[in-house]
């Protein structure tokens, strides 16, 4: 383990349970990155130090004693849309947020298997867009090169797992929140199931679209977090059957039917794929290919699947707005998207959920053709800082549809989705694709990444030690 960058969760892991490495000099190392890199990356928001070293010092004496959890004294981080008992949730939002009285339901299940929180990642306001900028906290910056986003809403979190300042993170995924920074950023980002990781303490978080999900830099990190982080609440309306999904990897996945398609769903918005992103996607079905899978291009009938995707994500901002302090401090976007929520909460939002059963059945059919669906996670590499700063309601979001038109959709049917990198595009800036598959196939999908990481061995490349220019926070 080198002082400069976290080593891999299950490394880590097995290196406190070999008595190689305290908890505390974990943590303390953690801290001293998150230090050094905050002014230039800026990945977090908050940062618990006295508190991590507490809890380090706890893990160290369990594990002195013989206890056993699965992640035992490791650090890890979560995105600041999740509860950490004693800290505020400001969720990219300006304004005197008061500490919350207990942790999320996802946080409480880290706590339980023994991991240590050494913080809360920046996100944008709400949420809502794939770059995490803002006056809140100023902008997060992308490892792989400073002048570009990490993408979003969980770019903190992607930031500070490629930059190694953690093994893994939490984040959440709305319309590919997780998938998209994790494609900026070269990780492996799950978004499971819904309820299979509890949003609680919120039951359906943007009207069921957002679930919780895992960034790491291998898929057996992200799978370890996944099942550690998985669970549900009490009062969760969404249970899915347990499952494990650590024990895919390395599992063969079988000869499978993979669908290329690189046609993104119907936008109101043209989107156009880069030619690299496809060229790269594109190199990713051939290597399925040489590895014995069965690909051929084919593209889910979505219909318009984005009707239904507004009223939802619509009225889980105007849901979440009113949580704000002071309403009058949000971005003007943020502001007409919740009133455009509060417009389409009646009748359009239950038609819209009464949808979602009929796309299940139409595109599940799909999947009676094929095992899954390999499709571009973006259609452009990551983009600038404060590309979209300037921008009104309605032209940063035909800009955003147009940059990442293909995650949403499996956020509207609440299945598994998992971005692997696929390369590198324009000057050394990160680029993934996502493998699809339809309800509780994290197992069949994690086991198919791991094959394809085996074969292409995408951790082993880190973004160049370079520093950016100091962020100043708004």
């Amino acid at each position: 383990m080198t002082p400069d960058r976290a080593a891999g969760l299950a490394e880590t892991r097995d290196a406190l349970v070999r008595g190689e490495v305290t908890s505390r000099a974990l943590v303390e190392r953690t801290l001293a990155r998150i230090e050094a890199a905050q002014p230039s990356l800026n990945a977090f928001r908050i940062v618990r130090a006295e508190a991590a070293l507490a809890e380090a010092d706890a893990a160290d004496r369990e594990l002195a004693a013989g206890t056993g959890r699965p992640l035992l004294g490791v650090p890890v981080a979560v995105k600041d849309d999740m509860d950490v008992a004693g800290e505020p949730t400001a969720f990219g939002c300006r304004g005197d947020f008061p500490p919350v009285a207990a942790d999320g339901e996802a946080v409480r299940r880290l706590r339980a298997a023994g991991a240590v929180i050494v913080g809360k990642t920046n996100t944008c306001e709400l949420g809502q867009w794939p770059f995490t900028e803002g006056p809140a906290f100023g902008a997060t910056r992308n490892p792989w090169d400073s002048d570009h986003t990490p993408g979003g809403s969980s770019g903190g979190s992607a930031a500070a797992v490629a930059a190694g300042l953690v093994p893994a993170a939490l984040g959440s995924d709305g319309a590919g929140s997780v998938r998209i920074p994790a494609s900026w950023t070269h990780l492996i980002g799950i978004k499971p199931q819904r309820g299979r990781i509890s949003t609680w303490p919120w039951g359906e978080s943007f009207q069921g679209i957002t679930v919780n999900g895992t960034l790491a830099r291998t898929v057996a990190d992200a799978a370890l977090l996944l099942d550690a982080a998985s669970g549900n609440h009490d009062r969760d309306p969404h249970r899915p059957p347990a499952l494990t999904v650590a024990d895919a990897v390395g599992r063969d996945p079988g000869r499978l039917r993979i669908a290329l398609s690189l046609k993104p769903p119907f936008t109101a918005v043209s989107a156009r794929l880069h030619p690299e992103i496809r060229a790269r996607v594109v190199g990713l079905a051939e290597r399925l290919a040489g590895l014995g899978h069965v690909v051929e291009e084919a593209d889910p009938p979505y219909g318009q699947i984005g009707l239904t995707f507004v009223p939802r994500a619509t009225a889980g901002i105007a849901e979440r707005a009113r949580e704000a302090p002071d309403p009058a401090l949000l971005d003007p976007r943020t502001r007409g998207a919740a009133r455009l929520g509060r417009l389409l909460g009646g009748a359009p939002l239950r038609a819209a959920r009464r949808a979602e059963a009929v796309l299940h059945r139409r595109i599940g059919g799909f999947f009676r053709s094929y095992d899954v669906i390999l499709a571009p996670t973006t259609a452009v590499p990551p983009p600038r800082i404060g590309a979209f700063a300037k921008l009104g309601g309605l032209a940063t979001d035909r800009a955003i549809i147009a940059a990442c038109p293909y995650a949403w959709p499996w956020n509207v049917l609440g299945w598994p989705g998992v971005n692997v990198p696929a390369g590198f595009a324009g000057s050394g800036l990160p680029v993934g694709a996502q493998l699809l598959g339809p309800a509780h196939s994290e197992p069949l999908l994690v086991s198919l990444a791991a094959q394809l990481e085996a074969e292409l061995r995408w951790h082993e490349r880190w973004p160049p030690q370079r520093q950016a220019e100091p962020t100043q926070a708004g």
